[in-house]
């Protein structure tokens, strides 16, 4: 993030280009400082927003911070509507349990969590800052429930609404390909351009590069969601890609622009991608991989799901294999099977529910590590960091980071040192 303070008069300009539509009001600057303050899909920030408003949530969060939980438990209420047994648990004292959780989180990250840095950077790049609601905000999301972003920076050369689940496919796969594998994500992208839908994918090495450049060369509008800030194009190596991709479709993001991607990042932007796509198709994947996590968040949407057959010695395709054998995905025959699920479904038939394998099934649905340990590790460097300013990076609790820290240790992934932790 930017080191200093913006000046009003850099502010006020800033909003002018974030905000052509109209000057952000607390709200929305409120949304940007919960952006800044708690990491992509926290459930709990989502549902005290949906509660009390972005503004006003804030507010009451900081003078938690301060003063204890007592008075926002109170003002939730063990008989509202969050406290039955969703986000918060039943009872006052679930209440209390889960919001004193939330707070230790949030706690090493409230020095930095304003929205006028975030918005100064992001109109440094040219973004937009878009918010639910409003023009160019992709209802899709709005079914991730509590776990939908706060907001959403967009950044593009073209003025085209993101079109949103009915009419996208999301193309998904491994970053070390097989040329097959190329084949195939280029012909169903070909027919999905052919049908005028949108191609969202991740910006990432191998399939999801394939999907974007087919895209851009066909003239029709592609996504890229991205795991770090819209000013940060990554990996590298894809740069002149992204860049193509902002200039005819848009970049996207849900965290603050200044935010360094991470492999935990990575693992959250992928819910975005699967409630974008109308329908999502799993071109290829090792049995344990980000395309295999999205896939488990299409089915939690119960979107329908594609998976391509590949040789059955290919490490690339084991996991579509699974996928297909499980029942969790439906196999591509045709380049245009996807495509014609996408054109075909009723959004309003579209929601979340608990869909076939959503438990795992036969499929490896998660990572291998504690996802702690995965943010923890994401935040250490070479040089020794304190435990506090790794719970800043991460956006875990300070007790939480030591728990996690202990078991990397033990896995020999970080080192204690008398100045802090660093990587072995």
């Amino acid at each position: 993030m930017i080191p200093r303070t913006p000046s009003r008069a850099e502010l006020d300009h800033a909003l002018r280009v974030c905000r052509p539509t109209g000057c952000a009001d607390g709200d929305v600057l409120a949304r940007v400082s919960w952006s800044v303050l708690a990491e992509p899909g926290d459930a709990v920030a989502g549902a005290l927003i949906e509660h009390s408003g972005p503004a006003r949530s804030f507010a009451m969060v900081r003078r938690a911070m301060h003063h204890g939980a007592g008075e926002l438990v109170e003002h939730l209420g063990a008989g509202t509507v969050l406290g039955a047994g969703t986000v918060f648990g039943d009872g006052a004292d679930s209440v209390g349990h889960t919001l004193g959780a939330a707070l230790d989180r949030w706690r090493p990250r409230l020095p930095d969590a304003t929205s006028h840095a975030a918005v100064v950077a992001g109109a440094a790049v040219g973004a937009r800052l878009l918010v639910p609601g409003e023009p160019g905000w992709p209802t899709a999301l709005d079914d991730l429930g509590p776990h939908a972003p706060i907001v959403l920076w967009s950044r593009s050369g073209h003025a085209h609404p993101v079109s949103g689940c009915s009419g996208a496919l999301a193309v998904v796969g491994c970053r070390a390909n097989t040329v097959a594998g190329a084949e195939a994500a280029a012909e169903i992208t070909s027919a999905a351009a052919d049908a005028g839908l949108e191609v969202v994918s991740g910006g990432a090495y191998g399939i999801d590069a394939v999907a974007h450049r087919v895209a851009v060369a066909a003239g029709t509008p592609t996504t890229a969601v991205l795991a770090g800030g819209v000013d940060q194009l990554y990996p590298a190596g894809n740069t002149a890609m992204l860049r193509d991709v902002c200039a005819g479709g848009r970049l996207l993001s849900e965290s603050p622009p200044g935010t360094r991607p991470s492999r935990w990042r990575f693992l959250a932007r992928n819910r975005l991608i699967a409630a974008l796509g109308g329908a999502t198709v799993v071109v290829e994947a090792a049995a344990r991989s980000g395309a295999i996590n999205t896939a488990h968040h299409v089915l939690q949407l119960g979107r329908p799901l594609f998976a391509v057959p590949g040789s059955f010695a290919s490490a690339a395709s084991v996991g579509c294999h699974r996928l297909i054998a499980a029942g969790h995905a439906q196999i591509v025959v045709s380049p245009r099977d996807p495509v014609v699920a996408v054109v075909q479904a009723d959004p309003t038939d579209i929601g979340p529910s608990a869909g076939p394998g959503a438990d795992g099934g036969a499929v490896a649905l998660g990572t291998r590590r504690d996802p702690h340990v995965t943010r923890v590790l994401d935040a250490l460097d070479r040089r020794p960091l304190p435990a506090e300013e790794i719970a800043r990076r991460s956006g875990l609790s300070v007790d939480d980071v030591v728990d996690a820290l202990a078991l990397a240790q033990l896995e020999q992934l970080a080192t204690p040192t008398a100045d802090g932790w660093c990587r072995p």
